[in-house]
């Protein structure tokens, strides 16, 4: 696949000749779209790319992604269940489950803050019953970002997007972008480390020249000295020095690139008019929202900027006071509908003239660090709830089924089958090294070198291996 560079010109020209609107980001902006090179790295692997979307600080399951029917856990049979769904006490008070058709046949079920996911039950896989065997917002946040236990509060290993990144093989411009998320690297290529920045704001000002600049020809010849200065004899085998040399050539093409362009929201033109409305960007001088930094990961994948970008997706949801009432329901279904945005858009997006889509070879990963309590604390809220929830949605994802099960009896995690995902009381208990080592196994990261203790199958994920534990196959498809 031949890689282009992004130019102003270039990048507004989609837009026009379709003529604004959502018709331009269905039809027109597809001339927009670099496919990236061929991985030369591991030319086998399926052309993937990722979106980890965190729900911060410990969103309620009860009212997403792992309901209880209010009907049969009622307030006077909490003593058996130690569940407490209150769904009389949120903002709608007639707030009740949501039941959802899919084509593979059984309907998935929902809590009543689920909100535009809905629309694509048929590409979302949901994990439910995991164990983060913490509750610490830190502990758990990077257990799921690394697939590793951390030691104390510190990280283990490299995140699960940096194995990614590297695996690749590095061509894009910024093969890993990170947007309020943390990103680790340990040992693996400086390449795959994650540009880490706090807004849309921020982005743009490293994708662009800063004061004082250079004329050309001044700039050239600095470079060139640099360049001559890293191949002397004193630099080759220094691993500081070429690195340095490297993240400076890095830096030199995200700036000279014209990447900046693909995120200026502020913009007024067809393109980026059409990207706030569907987005739902109210205010495109307040870019610091879930909103637009989903319109800023989807933008990176689908340009050929980014290989994996992570973002928050939701304001923070650690809801101990009676401000679970008020804000985790809304927030939390804040977070969903940014998620169906993207994935409506990467849906739209046709990939090259393969005749898929971009949510064909874009896997969402939706996580938070734990969940809350079943049961509402003396302050009219929730507390920290070691049992957990994830989702998958898009890329080869088996969509509309729900893996494992928390209890009945204070949502414990429930023991499953790797291979069916059933509940099976001679199977493991899920955790997020399993969902990690799943899309790992896909795409062939090395088993031996990712190091994340779950046992390995080198199958296709469409059957299960029979002599051997795989991290949950029936994930993917």
């Amino acid at each position: 696949m031949e890689r282009s560079r992004i130019t102003r010109r270039g990048f507004l020209r989609g837009a026009l000749v379709a003529g604004g609107g959502l018709a331009a980001l269905g039809g027109g902006v597809h001339t927009l779209t670099r496919l990236a090179t061929a991985q030369t790295a591991n030319p086998d692997a399926p052309d993937r790319y990722y979106i980890f979307a965190y729900f911060p600080g410990a969103w309620d399951v009860l009212l997403g992604l792992d309901p209880r029917d209010p009907r049969q856990f009622t307030n006077g049979n909490l003593r058996t269940t130690r569940i407490q769904p209150g769904y009389e006490l949120v903002e709608q008070n007639d707030a009740d489950l949501i039941r959802v058709a899919t084509a593979a046949g059984p309907e998935m079920v929902f809590g009543p803050y689920i909100g535009e996911l809905t629309r694509h039950v048929d590409r979302l896989a949901v994990i439910n019953g995991m164990s983060m065997d913490t509750l610490t917002h830190e502990v758990g946040r990077r257990r799921f970002l690394t697939g590793k236990a951390p030691s104390g509060l510190q990280a283990r290993g490299s995140s699960a997007g940096t194995w990614l990144a590297e695996h690749f093989g590095g061509q894009e411009p910024i093969p890993q972008l990170s947007v309020q998320v943390e990103a680790y690297n340990e040992g693996l290529a400086d390449y795959a480390s994650a540009l880490a920045v706090n807004s849309v704001d921020d982005l743009l000002r490293a994708l662009r020249p800063a004061d004082p600049i250079f004329d050309w020809r001044i700039a050239r010849q600095m470079s060139a000295t640099l360049a001559d200065q890293a191949r002397c004899l004193r630099a080759t085998p220094s691993p500081l020095w070429q690195s340095a040399e490297g993240s400076r050539l890095k830096a030199r093409e995200m700036v000279t690139g014209g990447y900046a362009d693909a995120f200026d929201f502020r913009a007024r033109n067809p393109l980026m008019d059409a990207l706030r409305d569907h987005y739902g960007i109210v205010n495109r001088n307040q870019l610091n929202v879930p909103e637009a930094r989903a319109a800023l990961a989807v933008q990176a994948i689908t340009t050929g900027i980014s290989r994996v970008v992570s973002i928050t997706v939701s304001p923070g949801l650690d809801t101990h006071f009676q401000d679970w009432e008020t804000d985790q329901g809304p927030d939390q279904r804040r977070g969903f509908d940014v998620v169906a945005r993207m994935a409506d858009m990467l849906e739209r997006l046709p990939y090259g003239n393969s005749g898929d889509s971009w949510l064909d070879h874009t896997t969402i990963v939706g996580f938070s660090e734990f969940s809350r309590t079943p049961l509402i604390n003396t302050r009219g809220g929730r507390d920290h709830h070691l049992t957990n929830s994830c989702f998958l949605l898009g890329g080869s994802v088996r969509g509309g089924q729900v893996i494992g099960a928390s209890s009945d009896v204070g949502m414990a995690p429930m023991a499953v089958n790797l291979h069916s995902g059933a509940v099976d009381p001679e199977g493991e208990v899920i955790r997020p090294e399993h969902v990690i080592q799943t899309l790992f196994d896909e795409v062939g990261v090395p088993f031996e070198a990712s190091d994340l203790r779950v046992p390995e199958c080198r199958a296709d994920l469409l059957d299960p291996c029979p002599d051997q534990t795989i991290a949950i196959p029936a994930l993917l498809g």
